[in-house]
């Protein structure tokens, strides 16, 4: 099986969409892909303690500045 991501442009696409769905041809699935806070916080509610954003952005900034020398 392969999955696409498709931006639909045109209204009457999501129609001919939906008829091969009907058809079970293709299956749609209407949820967007996980942004990068959607994925934090799944990984947050896996956690006793999860970092703050604040905190990850702390040390991403620490591991750049030994990294590029400032």
């Amino acid at each position: 099986m392969e999955k696409l991501r498709v931006e639909i442009l045109n209204p009457k696409a999501l129609k001919i969409l939906k008829n091969l769905a009907d058809l079970n041809l293709i299956t749609i699935d209407t949820k967007a892909s996980n942004s990068f806070t959607e994925v934090l916080e799944k990984l947050r509610s896996k956690a006793n303690h999860a970092p703050s954003l604040e905190d990850i952005t702390k040390e991403v900034e620490l591991v750049r500045r030994k990294r590029y020398g400032q």
